[in-house]
């Protein structure tokens, strides 16, 4: 059936895929895959390379720059929509795959806006796919929150008032993307015994790194795919406290 699937292929070990994703993947007559800029290699692509048939299959690199000024990056996210629907009508199923989970801090969330508004006659599915979050709590083997406790997730482009705040009020603070806060973020928990870190980086991938231990947090220094998780380790009575105080 012609339609296009937005596949989750997890952050970096191809074990980590669904049974789902893998099925859609190989059905697919069309993968599509984000790269940064011309002739670039897709990491997403990278993950599946050995689920491909390159003889039957085409793939369609989409042009998704980095960069922060939106109208900018909308005619090439216009672009992208074009030569996914164009492929959809001709017949294919067009499979996009996505770093992690389509709908969580995804390239696949703007190709989902625009083929919305734009072609809204296009059989959409997601696949849904794991996140170097919760890959990395598991290379780390750190609880991210239970019972009743908040888990607030926040890119580490919110700044360091927002993060010095969020850090307050939830349990669990998980900073995507760590690398330009690094080192506010390390000043703001500076001395805080009631914290325990874990700083996961390439999770899945060729140089992964794991770090619990606060003093080599510190003195490394992060590469751009990281991430941040800094729990409150203090008794559930000082928390119920802090909330019946409204911190």
């Amino acid at each position: 059936m012609s339609m296009l699937s937005l596949v989750g292929v997890g952050p970096g070990d191809p074990e980590l895929l669904t049974r789902k994703a893998e099925r859609v993947l190989r059905e697919a007559e069309v993968i599509a895959a984000p790269v940064t800029a011309p002739g670039e290699q897709s990491q997403a692509l990278g993950i599946i390379r050995d689920l491909l048939d390159h003889h039957r299959q085409q793939m369609l690199p989409l042009l998704f720059p980095m960069r922060a000024d939106r109208a900018a990056l909308a005619p090439h996210w216009r672009e992208a929509c074009r030569l996914v629907a164009e492929r959809v009508r001709a017949g294919k199923r067009v499979a996009f795959v996505a770093l992690g989970d389509p709908l969580f801090y995804a390239t696949s969330l703007y190709l989902l806006e625009g083929m919305r508004r734009e072609y809204p006659e296009v059989p959409l599915e997601v696949i849904p796919g794991v996140s170097s979050l919760f890959a990395a709590a598991a290379a780390g083997t750190f609880p991210l929150a239970e019972g009743a406790q908040q888990l607030l997730v926040l890119p580490a482009t919110a700044g360091e008032t927002a993060i010095g705040a969020a850090l307050e009020r939830s349990d669990t603070l998980v900073l995507l993307k760590v690398k330009p806060a690094f080192d506010a973020v390390m000043k703001l928990v500076e001395g805080r015994d009631d914290l325990a870190l874990l700083f996961a980086e390439r999770v899945g991938m060729p140089g992964q790194v794991i770090l619990t231990d606060r003093a080599a947090i510190a003195a490394h220094s992060p590469d751009y795919l990281s991430l941040l998780v800094i729990r409150r380790t203090g008794s559930a009575a000082s928390k119920d406290s802090r909330r019946e105080r409204g911190t």
